[in-house]
């Protein structure tokens, strides 16, 4: 089974290589590299979620041939949720679960911790989240690269809101640290109203970067959701 991952605002896909690393063996781990950054830094980001979703979702298609599953963080949970509701749109076969991970349910505002007008608010943002992305904020090179992303990221952020529609039918399983401080565990416990299907809650020990340090526990979440609890490959 195909297991595809949507990193974080500012992220790349290298954020899920431990991640890959730990599930070698078990599933075949795709990571989504958005425009802007690493190998296709010279490409221009997104900035509106709906035209990022838009996009992922037309190059996922050829993907849902066979079972496969989302995992997103934070914005990549955003964006994997309007993706699987894109390909469900267009007749393709919905994943056999959405792994939703540091990000609350989508509501009809954007979030306050999303509406951030300028250089100097993002950046404050990024360093109080912690994780693998503060090491760049005391490198003023890397800093200057990783820039136009963050704001593209955090732009599409603060103006999406949910507008309404189906819910899906596949299960969601929902993960969250319990010291984070942008996501409440009553706001993650809220994406339940978002499937008709099966809903898990898992609460894990950190902050909104708790993946770094919980990835075994991670994995073993997702392969005991995806390869035990009644979703064969």
């Amino acid at each position: 089974m195909r297991l595809v991952c949507f990193p974080h605002a500012g992220g790349a896909a290298s954020a899920f290589l431990p991640l890959s690393r730990a599930l070698g063996g078990h599933l075949d781990v795709l990571a989504v590299q958005y425009p802007g950054r690493q190998d296709r830094r010279r490409e221009e980001p997104y900035h509106s979620i709906a035209a990022h979703a838009d996009a992922l979702s037309e190059v996922m298609e050829p993907l849902t041939e066979g079972p496969y599953a989302l995992f997103g963080h934070s914005m990549g949970a955003v964006l994997a949720h309007e993706t699987a509701r894109r390909l469900v749109t267009a007749g393709r076969p919905e994943p056999r679960r959405v792994f939703l991970s540091g990000r609350g349910a989508p509501s009809p505002l954007p979030g306050a911790h999303d509406r951030l007008g300028s250089d100097t608010e993002i950046l404050a943002a990024v360093g109080a989240l912690g994780g693998t992305g503060r090491a760049v904020l005391d490198d003023p090179e890397l800093l200057a690269m990783v820039m136009p992303a963050l704001r593209a990221d955090y732009g599409a952020l603060g103006t999406y809101h949910w507008g309404g529609g189906s819910p899906l039918s596949c299960p969601l399983t929902v993960l969250v640290g319990d010291a984070d401080p942008v996501v409440g565990v009553a706001e993650a416990a809220a994406w339940r109203g978002h499937t008709t299907g099966g809903f898990d809650l898992r609460v894990l020990s950190g902050g909104h970067f708790y993946l770094d340090d919980r990835t075994d526990d991670v994995r073993d979440i997702i392969t005991t959701s995806l390869l035990v609890a009644g979703s064969p490959a």
